[in-house]
């Protein structure tokens, strides 16, 4: 794994190594030694797939507070997909502001998306499968969800989305004090 950015002064972006030969390639997707050596601690306490089998399909803004905060490390296995993640740690320089990245199966890219960030992606082609490492077990009293269309944020997603969970379009506006720890 090589670091290719630090999106919002926490948040990480890896691209794989690949070692390639007749059979396909190797690389690998998670290091604690590599990540550590990057400020990143993080043990994986579950591990999660999602797919989504058609194009433009929106998940989130998701966000998990209090003793259940996450870390998450999130890469595509198969298709593509926009994925965003808001800075929604109170104290922080970039509070609210977002950063979208293309992940892909082709392009192998990982992304930490650290505690305090919510975290939501837009399928690019169908078939998107986006495997998770999370650093907590999922809560569901712990849990927050954002509107991915929330002027708050002002998110520029790629393409409107064609479908989304009636959970997800029931989030309410954003709010401050939704934050508060679980």
């Amino acid at each position: 794994m090589r670091l290719i950015e630090r999106p919002l002064g926490a948040a990480a972006l890896f691209e794989q190594v690949r070692h390639s030969d007749q059979r396909g390639f190797f690389a690998r997707t998670f290091c604690r030694e590599v990540l550590a050596a990057e400020g990143i601690e993080v043990a994986v306490a579950q591990a999660n797939l999602s797919f989504s089998a058609e194009r433009h399909t929106l998940r989130g803004l998701h966000l998990q507070r209090g003793r259940s905060a996450e870390i998450k490390i999130v890469q595509c296995l198969g298709g593509a997909l926009f994925d965003v993640i808001v800075d929604l740690r109170p104290t922080s320089p970039t509070f609210c502001r977002w950063q979208g990245f293309e992940l892909s199966a082709a392009n192998g890219r990982v992304l930490v998306v650290p505690e305090g960030f919510a975290h939501g992606f837009l399928s690019l082609t169908p078939d998107v499968a986006l495997a998770y490492l999370v650093s907590a077990p999922y809560d569901p009293a712990a849990e927050r969800g954002f509107r991915f269309d929330d002027p708050a944020f002002g998110i520029a997603w790629p393409a409107p989305p064609a479908v989304v969970s009636t959970k997800d379009l029931g989030h309410a506006a954003f709010a401050p004090e939704r934050l508060e720890a679980a």
